[in-house]
């Protein structure tokens, strides 16, 4: 008699252990009762009736999954290898249990094919420099196709982009032929305004003489104070030296006449 008593006793405590269930903050219960959905519960204590109810654990902190590497073939037919982070969480637990088998393995191939899908949809170029507005459409797409789901898909980011030896050197190419053409541009518009600000400077000089004059004995100034010059530099007015300039011509004609030269 103590015996069955005793198996009683056991079968008692099994029950109420399994019928006493501790939900942690981050995660809540998604009660099943003869197989049909009657609610969700916690955190904290939750009762439950010994084999007619059936509690499933789901967890609402954010879950972050590393997506495969996928070859895609850009929408210039460039072959690269790609990899993501997709960051979601549980919103609706549940819709996570009662609309999709396994909402991680799930969510994990829906990024996997629509990751493949968006980036063939651009250019190698788009590719590496607007990861940006790449992740924000990666992002709504799959937060769209996993509402159902009960899961929001908070971020996705593309963490590497790989390419081949051979385009790494075309790139590298094109970028150099692009830093030499942006070069000399620069040196064209230099030259450009160099040419306008001596434009305004001439104009300036010649509504003045006295300014000229002055910018001539300043450069003198400037030639005597660099180092060590055995160079002396005499000015000579223009007006002293143009007599001899145009009667030079003059006496040479003569010379050659074989006439007098008089100066």
């Amino acid at each position: 008699m103590f015996g069955f008593v005793g198996v009683l006793v056991i079968i008692a405590i099994l029950l109420l252990f399994s019928a006493v269930k501790i939900l942690p903050e981050y995660q809540r219960g998604v009660i099943l009762t003869l197989g049909r959905y009657t609610g969700t519960r916690g955190p904290g204590l939750v009762l439950l009736l010994p084999v007619v109810q059936q509690m499933i654990r789901v967890d609402l902190r954010i879950t972050v999954m590393d997506v495969p590497p996928q070859d895609v073939i850009s929408r210039d037919n460039v072959s690269v290898r790609v990899n993501a982070v997709v960051y979601f969480r549980v919103v609706e637990p549940d819709k996570s249990v009662l609309q999709v088998e396994n909402f991680l393995q799930a969510t994990s191939q829906l990024a996997q094919t629509r990751l493949r899908s968006v980036l063939g949809q651009h250019e190698l170029d788009e590719i590496l420099s607007q990861r940006d507005s790449i992740n924000q459409t990666l992002q709504a797409i799959l937060d769209e196709s996993t509402d159902p789901w009960g899961i929001k898909v908070a971020n996705v980011e593309i963490k590497d982009v790989d390419l081949n030896e051979t385009m790494v050197r075309a790139i590298a190419r094109q970028a150099e032929a692009e830093r030499e053409r942006r070069a000399k541009v620069i040196h064209a518009e230099g030259e450009m305004q160099a040419a306008e600000k001596l434009r305004d400077a001439a104009a300036m000089l010649s509504q003045q003489p006295q300014a000229l004059q002055l910018r001539y004995l300043q450069t003198m100034a400037d030639m005597s104070h660099t180092g060590k010059s055995s160079t002396i530099v005499f000015p000579l007015p223009l007006d002293l030296i143009r007599p001899l300039m145009e009667a030079f011509p003059a006496a040479m004609r003569a010379k050659d006449d074989d006439k007098p030269i008089t100066w």
